[in-house]
């Protein structure tokens, strides 16, 4: 395989730039991520539907990942119960090293074998589940044989790199390939690469819960009320859906229930 990632940049001498040249540049290297991702929109999409088909038949979805790409895949996760009401452990991160330790560096754990089967083995992982690999090189070990072990029970995997035709993407039965090139710090893969992830990990999260039913119109319907912020959204969003005119009679209906979904429901059902 050819390690695109640890190609030189394509810039160089980067201590004799001024701040303008070096926020030009790398801007310039950004803008070229969003194209590659839509040159992979069929994989992409092909990866997103077997999400949504394992969750729609009550399966798991397991991001597996190490470094800069794993603990972007954790943040992801970490916010679809609040902002979708999904329930916990439906979708789900597995860190190299441990969430409990995301703060820390500890890259050397991407090289554990046997630590990435390990946790989708305490998980109960089986083949109602979906495994997605995370890893820019396509090579991390963690992640390599984490699937490659998911691949030898017939659990359904997946994968995003950003190096083409790599170990991992031939281990994954949904491969996402986004080679975003050289970065712009040779080997720098939190940068290019990591925008690309992250950008992957919304577009993915969101047309998958949307797929699921925890979206309607283009409103988050099942967001938990955990501020004032979102409550004050909530109100306002069930006066518009339900032509209640009064702010603190919503407002009270939506407490009563805890989301706009089951207030409406409730409404609806008051109306047959």
């Amino acid at each position: 395989m050819t390690r695109i990632t640890e190609q030189p940049s394509l810039y160089d001498h980067l201590e004799t730039k001024s701040v303008e040249e070096l926020t030009r540049y790398i801007n310039q290297e950004d803008a070229k991520v969003a194209k590659v991702i839509e040159g992979e929109l069929p994989s992409i999409n092909k990866l997103i539907s077997a999400i949504v088909d394992k969750l729609n038949a009550g399966g798991r979805m397991f991001y597996l990942g190490a470094g800069s790409g794993g603990r972007l895949s954790v943040l992801d996760v970490i916010e679809l119960p609040t902002t979708y009401g999904l329930p916990n452990g439906i979708y789900n991160a597995i860190l190299a090293g441990g969430i409990e330790r995301m703060a820390d560096a500890l890259e050397e754990k991407e090289d554990e074998l046997e630590e990435g089967w390990n946790a989708l083995v305490d998980a109960g992982v089986n083949t109602g589940d979906i495994v997605v690999g995370i890893s820019a090189s396509g090579t991390t070990p963690f992640v390599l044989e984490g699937l490659k072990r998911c691949r030898s029970l017939n659990v359904t995997t997946g994968c995003i790199v950003s190096n083409p035709s790599s170990p991992i993407a031939d281990q994954a039965d949904y491969p996402v390939e986004v080679v975003t090139g050289p970065e712009f710090i040779t080997g720098s893969t939190r940068m290019k690469c990591g925008t690309a992830q992250k950008m992957l990990f919304d577009m993915i999260s969101t047309t998958v819960m949307t797929r699921i039913g925890r979206i309607e119109g283009n409103n988050m319907v099942n967001v938990k009320l955990i501020n004032d912020k979102i409550l004050d959204r909530g109100v306002k969003m069930l006066m518009q859906k339900a032509e209640i005119k009064n702010y603190e009679e919503a407002k009270s209906i939506l407490l009563a229930h805890g989301t706009v979904k089951e207030a409406m429901e409730n409404i609806m059902k008051k109306h047959i």
